[in-house]
């Protein structure tokens, strides 16, 4: 019951100081999650990222629910998603009731971009752990490279890229004879 605790309030904490989306939480939760409390390893999170990318709904959602399985079974993953979801319900309901009408004052114009700047960075990131955690070999690269380039330079849905990208990895690691990753 207290591990369920420590994980609503590990989660919640990283969910009140987390801004700009998805993939602004990966190096908070490598930070909270692999380095100081050891319950995923890196590897973990990757993974818990790949999968949370892949189902449908919000991927800081995912991601939690996934890792709370991981953390501790279903108990967990609810204890988890609840720790994430909490603070940005709480937030959102005080932004929408008393922020709304000062949306249009400069100061805090100023302040929404000097936010939207630190996202980008955070953002960047995360896609630098990833990368560093994902691509391995020349398959990954290439795979990687060309679904960068699809979505770039193409109207090919997302959804397909992943799972063109997950056959893919499939049908390299069974022409290696199951020895990759």
């Amino acid at each position: 019951m207290h591990q369920n605790l420590d994980l609503f309030l590990s989660l919640a904490k990283i969910s009140a100081s987390c801004f700009g989306g998805g993939y602004a939480i990966v190096p908070l939760l490598q930070r909270d999650l692999v380095e100081k409390k050891g319950w995923i390893t890196s590897d973990d999170l990757s993974e818990i990222f790949s999968i949370a990318q892949c189902t449908p709904g919000v991927i800081a959602v995912n991601a939690a629910t996934y890792v709370g399985v991981r953390v501790n079974g279903g108990l967990g993953a609810v204890c988890a998603t609840l720790g994430l979801l909490t603070p940005p319900l709480c937030i959102v309901t005080l932004v929408a009731a008393f922020f709304w009408p000062y949306l249009s004052n400069p100061w805090v114009q100023h302040a929404l971009a000097g936010l939207q700047a630190c996202v980008c960075a955070l953002i960047l990131q995360s896609v630098i752990t990833l990368f560093r955690s994902a691509v391995l070999d020349a398959p990954s690269l290439i795979l990687y490279l060309a679904a960068l380039l699809l979505s770039f330079f193409t109207s090919i849905s997302p959804a397909f890229l992943v799972i063109a990208a997950g056959l893919l990895g499939i049908a390299i690691c069974r022409w290696r004879g199951g020895k990759s990753k």
